[in-house]
Parts: C-alpha cells; structure tokens; sequence
C-alpha cells in the first residue's frame, strides 16, 4: 500500500475535524473492504481515520418501538443482540448471514451501508425497513434517498453515518442466494409489512440495491407465494456476470422472495 497518515479519533467532534480539514482523507471503519483496496494500491489517501476508538458510535438501543443502530456497530454484536431478536429478528438473522466469523467481528452496519456495495447485505435491510440514516451533520437520510448509485450515497464528502433507525415491521424476513466463497449475495430479498406497506429490497442483482415495486404491489393485495407468481421480472436493468446472468438473477429475485415470506410468515 501507498504510504499514509493514520489517525485514530477518540470522539466523533474529532473525526469530523480530521475530516473536514483534509479533503484527501479516508474514514476506516471495519476495514473489510478498504484495507484490501490499500493493500491492493487502488486507493492513495493523504490520511486514514480509523473510526474503532469512538465509543459513541457503537450500541443498539430501543427508540421509538424500533431500534436504533450505531454505525461502529459490529455485525457479530447485532447478530447476537437478544434485543434485536426480539424487536426486528428479520435484522439479527440476516447479520448472521454476513461474510464469515471474522467478517462479523470486523465488519460494521456503517461502513457496510456507507461503502454501499451492490451485492451487501445490510443495505436491502436499511431500504427494505424504510430506516433512517443519522449523519454527523445531523441530518436524517430516508433509505429510500440514501443509496443513489453503485457505491454511491447521499452522504457529502465530509460527512460520518453515525447511527440508522430501523422502525418495527409487522412481519419481515431476508433470503439470500450467496455466492459461495464470498457469501455476497448474488440475489437478497428483504421483505417487509409495515406500517406504511409492503416494502422488497432487493440487493446482488443490479448495480444498486432497489425496491421491487412490483412485488410490492402484488404482495399488499395478496401477502402469498401465489401473488409473487404472478410477477413478472424485469431482467434488462440487472447485472450479467460471472457468477450469474440477468435472467437467473430475475428467477432468483422471485425465489428469494418466497423463502422470504415463508420466513416472516
């Protein structure tokens, strides 16, 4: 890797400084993605702020009758939270599908989200739950704004995702098809019934995780496996690869969306 400045924050007042006075810099949080760009030399940062000091960052608190995440938050710690299992279960199990043990214990809900990966779990929940992202700037980002491109989000330059609120679903679940050495998923559906309706986020499949508006629409007139057959895909829009071409990830984007209901029940 290039060579660089590393600075290790206490507080987030601090972190937004370091920040805001060196446009060149870089937030690390877990590291599960931007330390191998290092170590592959794709990234050349002035300074890395390494965000795992700050306590303020981290915990699952009850707010609202949801939950409210901190964004240092390791996925191991929302996998094994007896309040995430109880409030939002749907949340637990689908950080216990992330990666393998040593991502879980590495990884965050932050950097997961900021980073926004096209095949990343935690981002088909954050838009399938309608949450909420909480900055250092102190907005409130609506899922539906935050996720605008592949590896894009609506946070600016100097901004740090401090917390996400999840609101309580009636019934919701997450099915994936990972792939099998990565565990990405080549398709994930987040389904959920809400307060507001049916949400489906869907992730892996195209460049940026989407709502399945017509799954959605299906699924409020009829919540049964018979309403998604009667769906059809669009596949024009997905990703051909590898691992799988457009029209699998469209078969697979219904498949994962029964297992899905049958898990929410």
């Amino acid at each position: 890797m290039y060579a660089f400045d590393y600075h290790r924050p206490t507080s987030l007042a601090e972190a937004a400084q370091l920040l805001a006075g060196n446009p060149e810099a870089k937030l690390l949080a877990g590291g599960q993605t931007y330390i191998p760009t290092l170590k592959q030399r794709l990234a050349k940062p002035s300074a890395v702020i390494d965000l795992g000091r700050i306590a303020e960052l981290r915990g699952i608190t009850e707010e609202a009758g949801g939950l409210t995440i901190g964004a240092m938050t390791r996925h191991a710690e929302v996998a094994g939270s007896p309040l995430v299992k109880r409030v939002i279960p749907a949340l637990a199990a689908l950080a216990e599908g992330i990666g393998d043990p040593q991502v879980r214990n590495r990884g965050t809900l932050g950097g997961s989200i900021a980073n926004n990966d096209p095949a990343a779990d935690y981002p088909a929940a954050v838009l399938g739950l309608g949450a909420t992202v909480r900055t250092s700037k102190g907005r409130a980002i609506a899922a539906d704004d935050f996720f605008t491109g592949m590896f894009e989000t609506a946070l600016e330059p100097d901004e740090i995702v401090t917390a996400v609120h999840f609101p309580k679903p009636e019934k919701a679940a997450y099915a994936k098809f990972p792939n099998p050495a990565s565990r990405y998923a080549i398709v994930g559906v987040f389904l959920a019934k809400t307060a507001g309706g049916v949400r489906v986020a869907v992730t892996g499949a195209a460049p940026c995780v989407f709502r399945a508006t017509a799954l959605e629409q299906a699924l409020a007139q009829s919540w049964s496996a018979a309403s998604i057959d009667g769906v059809t895909i669009d596949a024009s829009n997905l990703n051909s690869d590898i691992h799988a071409q457009a029209d699998y990830r469209a078969h697979l984007i219904k498949v994962m969306a029964k297992r899905a209901l049958a898990a929410a029940g």
